[in-house]
């Protein structure tokens, strides 16, 4: 014979994932009550008990003593692995004496079924009490089988949403990291470039420009070479995060190579791109950085491209616009703004 489950009326049978505790025992309480109520209309008893164990600790919150007695009773039962049918519980001699049967409220029949896992473990058990003595036939017994199997059914397919939502979670974490510089934490070369084709074709249908910057750190090899790699990537997250604050919230940020990046700037021309440009490379050269007690200057050089000066300009060609003029930017030594142009691409700012 199995024994109730120890600590807990096992929500996590008919959890669907949801993080609230609250929301979750409310589910539990609903799903367990829709198979309760049909055993009470399909058997005609006085209640139906579907229980996991801790019935107690279920019932307690209810106002209703003499349901709070029939938990009471049936968890003294304990769990049985198979069906037992106490038609007349007077007659009993384990069970004439319990007070709910001796007692009030006096039951005097109670049917119980267990209900097995997918691995055939049994998990709990439906209770059928009534205060009558009553036959109960096969065609009863078979009743509570199928009833006991819907049960059962009813925790696979919650088993089943469960392990869907979890799957779901880590796809949409696996896309996300995806698309994350694994350094510092911002859209990658896939995930800028994915931005600048929905954002470009945002703009063509409001009419309205898109510009692009190609931004160079001019110091990043010097101290990779010198200092190593993680001091590189802790001076370029330095520098990433002043160029993020010179940006409007919505504007894309992405690593583009390992030590240049790429700003969409979504509705902005050629004009406010050069402004945009300029406000980042004074942010970046105002204030110089240590690294491993060496102060350094910090200079950057940037390519412009919009789509206010190449009309209808397709994503792929945007970037190599862009590349021409940070090309032409780095030629002038650095921490120079270059704004590509159709027959003038190489004109400084």
């Amino acid at each position: 014979m199995a024994t109730p489950l120890e600590g807990a009326s096992r929500m996590d049978l008919f959890s669907d994932g949801s993080v609230s505790v609250r929301v979750d025992t409310e589910k539990f309480e609903a799903k367990i009550a829709r198979f309760e109520r049909l055993g009470v209309r399909l058997f005609d008893v006085a209640n139906c008990i579907v229980s996991f164990g801790n019935l107690r600790e279920r019932f307690d919150r209810s106002e209703q003593s003499m349901v709070v007695m029939e938990a009471g009773f049936c968890e003294s039962l304990g769990f049985s692995d198979e069906i037992r049918v106490f038609t007349n519980l007077n007659f009993e001699n384990d069970l004439a004496t319990h007070p709910s049967v001796k007692g009030e409220p006096h039951i005097v029949f109670c049917a119980q079924h267990p209900i097995f896992d997918s691995a055939n473990q049994c998990i709990g058990n439906i209770y059928l009490i009534d205060y009558l003595e009553r036959d109960f036939d096969d065609v009863s017994r078979l009743l509570l089988a199928d009833l006991a199997v819907m049960v059962e059914r009813e925790i696979v397919m919650n088993a089943i949403k469960a392990q869907y939502s979890e799957l779901v979670r880590q796809v949409r974490n696996l896309k996300r990291d995806a698309l994350l510089d694994p350094v510092l934490g911002m859209w990658n070369r896939a995930a800028i470039a994915r931005s600048l084709g929905l954002e470009l074709e945002r703009c063509h249908k409001a009419e309205k420009p898109l510009s692009l910057l190609y931004i160079s750190i001019n110091q990043y090899q010097v101290i990779k070479e010198r200092f190593g790699g993680s001091v590189g990537d802790a001076f370029l997250l330095k520098v990433a995060s002043r160029m993020r604050s010179c940006i409007r919230p919505f504007d894309a940020l992405g690593r583009f190579e390992s030590d240049a990046f790429l700003i969409v700037l979504p509705g902005a021309s050629n004009l406010v791109a050069s402004a945009v440009a300029e406000r980042i490379r004074l942010a970046i050269v105002s204030r110089s950085e240590t690294v491993e007690q060496d102060t350094l200057e910090i200079s950057i050089s940037v390519g412009i491209a919009s789509s206010s000066v190449f009309p209808n300009v397709v994503p792929e060609a945007l970037v190599a616009h862009a590349e021409k003029a940070l090309l032409t930017a780095r030629k002038l030594n650095g921490n120079h703004i270059v704004q590509a142009k159709p027959e003038q691409p190489d004109i400084s700012l």
